[in-house]
């Protein structure tokens, strides 16, 4: 029995095979979660949702009862996880981490069908179950590596905000004191504008509010340039922090891999010498 808890326990949490790549058991999840999300998304048509409601439902069902069971199996061979504490204090722990947390919330929207038959609640019901996706962070070493990134590089991006708000403010003071007597539904005061700004520094431009003076035209160029340059600051800080990541990640792979060849080597040199020994003595 242990030794089946600890080789689920590598399956569902540690989650890859020795040459890195997911194991089959975490495929079936990851298949069976974008399934989900995919019938949340379908069901939300009143079209398909009225004609096919019965097998919407018990497809919901369904994934509700593979979630269920995949959230019991977690909770019984987390107790394999290494460190101290007994199964129970393992257990315990684990059911109040996030991710946990996010498996249930999971499985009780799935199972709600079940148990309410009020169709907008089950709409709600079927938005939440969008939170399915995020379980994918179990299974995507890409997704530890940009979130790793983004907190390293966690006060030049806080820059770049500050910077963003400055511009954002600056754009919409300067464009109602040029346009606020020209334009008073749109620039009217600074929360109006301030609307224009968000959109402008976004490069957006839904082109709902423009300014119309000189002055507020020359304004107006200063921000959108300005918001260009801001959005390619934290790209550029981004895209540099995760080339230099990935490039750590293979060094590590490369060193992990020539140690791995150098142990092998000493072990069969080892063995070698050791069986000249016996020979010699024989």
């Amino acid at each position: 029995m242990a030794g089946a808890r600890k080789r689920t326990y590598h399956h569902l949490f540690e989650g890859t095979e020795h040459h890195g790549r997911l194991s089959k058991t975490n495929l079936i999840i990851v298949v069976v979660i974008l399934a989900a999300v995919a019938l949340s998304i379908i069901g939300t048509e009143p079209a398909i949702a009225q004609t096919h409601h019965d097998l919407i439902v018990g497809a919901e069902m369904g994934f509700g009862a593979i979630f269920l069971a995949e959230y019991l199996v977690r909770l019984w061979c987390v107790a394999e996880r290494p460190g101290a504490g007994s199964a129970l204090a393992k257990r315990l722990r684990f059911v109040v981490t996030p991710l946990a947390l996010i498996d249930l919330l999971v499985v009780v929207t799935s199972l709600m069908p079940f148990f309410v038959g009020n169709g907008a609640i089950l709409r709600v019901v079927r938005l939440i179950r969008l939170v399915a996706l995020v379980k994918f962070n179990r299974f995507s070493h890409a997704l530890e590596a940009v979130a790793e990134v983004v907190w390293q590089r966690r006060y030049e991006l806080a820059v770049t905000i500050g910077l963003a708000w400055v511009l954002l403010l600056f754009g919409a003071t300067a464009l109602y004191w040029a346009e606020g007597d020209v334009q008073p539904d749109q620039f009217g005061s600074i929360l109006r504008s301030l609307w224009w700004a968000i959109i402008t520094l976004t490069t957006v431009g839904y082109g709902d509010a423009t300014p119309i003076t000189p002055l507020g035209k020359v304004l107006a160029s200063v921000v959108a340039l300005g918001g260009v340059a801001l959005v390619a600051m934290p790209a550029g800080i981004l895209a540099a922090a995760f080339s230099e990541a990935m490039q750590k990640k293979r060094e590590r792979e490369l060193a992990q891999q020539l140690e791995a060849e150098v142990e092998e080597k000493v072990d069969k040199e080892v063995d070698r010498l050791v069986e000249k020994e016996e020979r010699l003595r024989k």
